[in-house]
């Protein structure tokens, strides 16, 4: 696997009982079925090279790699669920029941956005108007400490669910996604034990992502207006395509060897990652490696489907 192999880029992704693994337009996905097996399931990111132009344009590229991310990330996510045995249990119900349960679905989801929304755009510059309203501070320490009470519930979240049971197992799986893809990287026979002796940590990883977003926002917000919440709270909202960009520039970055300042911007991240992955047992690596090689596998021997 040392030559042409090791140039290619592999991302990833813990599923419900599975991996994702994407290889630029392809994905793959293994879910480790109720049964015992391993589903292996591949498409194609057809719609991308409709649109390929974009991958060169600095910035703009990150707000679409995000979208493109969320969307495939979501389906794959709901396709593990049904694959992992959740399938059978919705059959059961009626189409009534069905209805109900996709419009809580939808509240939820809903309620998910708003609540992060409040917890770390609104909140926090709520908190640091007030104490600015006691305490005369400049612009600078106000929006330092607006990214501070953002980084701290960030991580206090990452704490509380990191310890819930489904959670804990789905860091599992993102720590054996991680460990196999280092060892993809190193060069090495994709086998279990030359997967464990891997490292669970990784710069690309979305960790890694959101935590450079909440540190270049600090710096792009420091230009927005105090006077009103509401219009601070909707210049965020219009900034956010920038943040977005430019986190994604920065951890295209520190994916390169030898470069120190990616290193640099990428190591709080790696930190995180200590919450966000735990060391995967064997059926778990199992699982990532059959999903790196099922992406790996030439279209010619596996027929794909576009997701």
């Amino acid at each position: 696997m040392k030559n042409k192999e090791q140039k290619i880029r592999i991302g990833g992704q813990a599923l419900i009982e599975g991996v994702m693994m994407r290889k630029k337009n392809t994905i793959a996905m293994a879910v480790r079925l109720p049964d015992g097996n391993i589903d292996r399931e591949k498409f194609d990111i057809n719609f991308l090279e409709k649109i390929k132009w974009y991958s060169k344009i600095p910035i703009f590229r990150g707000v679409v790699e995000m979208i493109v991310s969320f969307i495939i990330g979501y389906k794959c996510l709901l396709k593990s669920a049904q694959k992992a045995g959740l399938e059978e249990k919705e059959e059961k119900n009626n189409k009534k029941d069905n209805i109900i349960i996709g419009m809580f679905s939808f509240l939820g989801a809903i309620l998910g956005v708003l609540a992060t929304i409040v917890l770390f755009m609104y909140l926090p510059s709520f908190f640091v108007k007030q104490l600015s309203n006691i305490v005369p501070i400049n612009n600078f320490f106000k929006v330092s400490l607006e990214g501070l009470i953002k980084i701290f519930v960030f991580v206090f979240y990452l704490f509380i669910i990191s310890n819930l049971k489904d959670i804990k197992r789905t860091f599992q799986y993102h720590g054996a996604e991680h460990k196999t893809i280092a060892c993809f990287e190193k060069g090495e026979e994709l086998t279990v034990e030359n997967v464990k002796k891997c490292t669970r940590f990784h710069p690309r990883c979305g960790t890694n992502f959101i935590f450079i977003v909440l540190f270049i926002s600090i710096f792009i917000f420091s230009f927005l207006t105090w006077n009103n919440l509401l219009v601070r709270l909707i210049l965020k909202f219009s900034t956010l395509p920038l943040v977005t960009g430019l986190s994604y520039e920065v951890i295209r970055l520190a994916g390169k060897e030898n470069n120190i300042i990616g290193k640099i911007m990428v190591a709080p991240g790696l930190c995180l990652q200590r919450l966000t992955t735990k060391e995967p047992d064997e059926k778990q690596i199992e699982v990532a490696i059959a999903s790196v090689e099922e992406v790996l596998k030439e279209k010619s021997e596996n027929k794909t489907n576009d997701i």
